[in-house]
């Protein structure tokens, strides 16, 4: 059992290991798969901006405070000044804090603030080790950006400290604008899923309903086809389809048209001779022996016409034959076979053979059945005392009668299930043993066709992929 939660876009049912699982319409994956495309799309760029960004204003920063070091420590004035107490904003350093390091670790802030912690780096740097040092600290909870570089003077270190909250406060608004831009992004993302998915499958929810009602009415008109993407292949495919299922079933409806009209005349001419033999008190021997013979011929004759007729249906009647058993056959053997079993039912017609082996992987009993039929119908065409003949030579196997010879207008036709000439209607026949040799010949990827011999006669060629030896 099986459902679907309207509204959620969830086809519930259960799973292959008993347990219920979830699976999203299609629309739904659309949008989902669009909005988180696109989310992790404006993610990436916005933290990659972020990132640029935020390496910009450090580096930019670091340069700044690098130059100012460097170009303050070259000034002795600087550190004469220093030395009698002037602080850092009176020479016009406002924006940063200035202190001075000593090689021993004391040193002094050019400013009343909070001290300056400084750590090895800066040391390294006061005594020689270091050409510079550059990094952020932590002074009374603030961030800093601390450069150090040596001045003229042995053994002393010039430290500049610049506040990081402009930075900071520039990179928060960044990343607030970014998020919401982020936000907005996803949302737009997710509408224009929304309307891809709406617009988008509209064509194919259209053809989910023709199916529906194809399947619900079984009119199999074909569906319009409109564009060349791949809802239109696909609408296509499946006009290609009711075609097919339209040609299956006018085949089985013309099977079972024309089945009916063969079965008509032996079933009544059979009705006709159990009522005669009603009317005689069910007893055959009060006849005349002359027609007791011959109402039982009839019978007999009649009882055989089924019985082939009806093998003949079920022959023709498998659109798919079940699996056969496939072997190497030499089609001479079976040309023998079959001309051994038409001389008993035709023993005033004359047959020569000529055969050379040809070894064809298929069905011995189809193949038998269709060479039989070709010799049947050239023994029914051929006059008494006539002659059949019937070459194999190379895969095609040649059948010839001194019959009146097949119209060239009907020589395309008399392959067809249940055609039957003018001429023929007065013959024993169904209409069937051609139509089954082409059936075997198509099954075996081979051909059979209608022509004319030298006499005048109708010719069968019958043309079998294979070889004349079989591989050991």
């Amino acid at each position: 059992m099986s459902g679907f939660w309207a509204g959620t876009g969830l086809a519930v049912g259960p799973g292959s290991n008993g347990r219920w699982h979830y699976r999203r319409s299609l629309a739904s994956r659309v949008i989902l798969l669009t909005t988180m495309t696109v989310g992790l799309a404006v993610a990436f760029v916005a933290i990659a901006a972020y990132a640029t960004t935020r390496f910009q204003m450090q580096q930019s920063l670091d340069s700044s405070l690098m130059e100012r070091a460097e170009d303050a420590a070259k000034s002795r004035a600087l550190i004469a000044a220093t030395e009698s107490g002037v602080e850092s904003w009176a020479l016009g350093a406002g924006d940063v804090r200035i202190a001075f390091l000593f090689a021993e670790g004391n040193g002094r802030v050019l400013d009343q603030g909070p001290d300056i912690q400084l750590g090895q780096p800066e040391l390294d740097v006061a005594r020689g080790k270091q050409d510079s040092s550059i990094r952020t600290i932590l002074i009374d909870d603030e961030r800093y950006r601390v450069v150090t570089v040596p001045t003229q003077e042995p053994g002393l270190a010039l430290v500049i400290a610049q506040p990081l909250d402009d930075q900071d406060r520039i990179l928060s608004r960044l990343g607030w604008v970014t998020v919401a831009f982020g936000g907005v992004g996803v949302l737009a993302a997710g509408l224009a899923g929304w309307l891809v998915a709406s617009n988008g499958l509209r064509p194919v929810r259209r053809l989910t309903t023709a199916v529906e009602r194809i399947a619900r009415t079984e009119d199999l008109t074909p569906l319009p086809v409109e564009g060349d993407d791949e809802v239109a292949r696909l609408a296509t495919a499946f006009n290609h389809m009711l075609t097919a299922l339209d040609a299956s079933r006018v085949r089985q409806r013309q099977l079972v048209a024309d089945a009916s009209h063969e079965l008509r005349t032996p079933l009544t001419s059979l009705r006709t001779n159990i009522d005669l033999m009603t009317m005689s008190g069910g007893d055959a021997t009060s006849l005349p022996p002359d027609a007791r013979a011959e109402l039982m011929e009839d019978i007999r004759a009649q009882i055989e016409e089924l019985t082939t007729l009806i093998g003949d249906l079920t022959e023709l009647a498998r659109d798919e034959p079940v699996p056969p058993t496939v072997e190497p056959v030499d089609l001479a053997d079976v040309v023998d076979h079959a001309v051994q079993r038409v001389r008993r039912r035709a023993p005033g017609i004359t047959f020569e053979v000529f055969t050379r082996p040809w070894w064809v992987v298929g069905e011995a009993p189809a193949l038998e059945r269709a060479v039989t039929n070709l010799l049947d119908n050239a023994a029914k065409w051929s006059p008494e005392g006539g002659l059949v003949t019937a070459r194999l030579s190379d895969g095609v196997l040649t059948v010839d009668d001194q019959g009146p010879g097949i119209p060239e207008e009907e020589r395309a036709r008399i392959f067809d299930r249940f055609w039957r000439s003018a001429d023929s209607r007065t013959l024993p026949g169904s209409g069937l043993g051609l139509a089954i040799v082409r059936q075997v010949a198509e099954r075996h990827a081979g051909s059979v066709q209608a022509t004319e011999n030298v006499g005048g006669g109708a010719r069968m060629v019958l043309k079998l992929p294979g070889t004349e030896k079989v591989d050991a």
